[in-house]
């Protein structure tokens, strides 16, 4: 059965999809079978594996509110052993249909208990908010992952996350926990960046990943062309990072890293 993993932050702008994107494409090409949910009307998990959002017949709008089953929304993309369920603009509405359905925070978990079985880890890109579709997200995953960018008010959403969570086990999901808080957009130069690190790991010792995710030129460039960065640029420092992340998840050795060279890539 494949374990559910909802990477969540309020805060916008952190890194969540571009996890997604990179973590599912590093463990599929470690033969392990993945799909992503697009829980985020912006669709930036759908638009970074390359698919058309105007070429779709259904989305997780269709499943949320119960149009179409979740296998009627699955969509393989080009990269080996990655499938996403997509996400079209009208999710941005979907929530307030939603309001009036029944079990309305489990729409997304009861449709994934028709389908976990087929994959080896599934990811659910929840949106920038503490809505529906978020509460949704965290009642259907068996951990978070909490992409953390390395600045002040990253910390005061982290606590707002927790307490979310905290509520979310206590009356809906009684088995969920954060399985690491990833720092994202990391630039060991700025001082702030070790503040906001060394801050987070005296309060959650054991919840931080070992890996960061830098600041790289062409983690932000990939999604331009549809790819994860690994497919882009297989030897930047931001795929190699991902590497290392889809390592932890998979319980193995990280890859050293390499000597800085004159000429490296950046």
């Amino acid at each position: 059965m494949g374990k559910v993993f909802a990477v969540a932050n309020q805060k916008g702008g952190v890194g969540k999809s571009t996890t997604v994107v990179n973590l599912a494409a590093y463990l599929g090409l470690k033969d392990k079978t993945v799909l992503c949910i697009d829980m985020d009307a912006q669709g930036n998990t759908t638009s970074g594996f390359g698919i058309k959002k105007k070429t779709l017949t259904s989305s997780a709008y269709e499943m949320l509110i119960g149009k179409e089953k979740i296998q009627n929304c699955v969509v393989k993309t080009s990269f080996r052993n990655v499938s996403v369920v997509p996400s079209t603009p009208d999710l941005a509405g979907c929530e307030i249909e939603m309001v009036n359905l029944e079990n309305r925070v489990n729409r997304l978990k009861m449709q994934l208990l028709t389908i976990k079985l087929d994959y080896d880890y599934i990811f659910i890109d929840c949106p920038p908010s503490l809505s529906l579709l978020t509460l949704n997200g965290l009642c259907a995953c068996d951990s978070v992952i909490v992409p953390l960018q390395c600045e002040f008010y990253s910390l005061e959403g982290l606590s707002q996350l927790v307490e979310t969570i905290k509520l979310v086990r206590a009356n809906y999901n009684s088995g969920i926990d954060i399985e690491g808080i990833l720092f994202t957009m990391y630039d060991s130069r700025l001082n702030l960046s070790e503040q906001v690190v060394n801050e987070v790991k005296k309060h959650f010792p054991d919840k931080v990943f070992d890996t960061t995710i830098p600041r790289n030129v062409r983690i932000s460039e990939a999604p331009s062309h549809g790819k994860p960065v690994i497919y882009y640029d297989r030897y930047s420092k931001g795929a190699l990072a991902y590497e290392n992340l889809g390592l932890e998840i998979l319980g193995e050795a990280p890859i050293r890293k390499e000597k800085k060279r004159f000429f490296s890539r950046k």
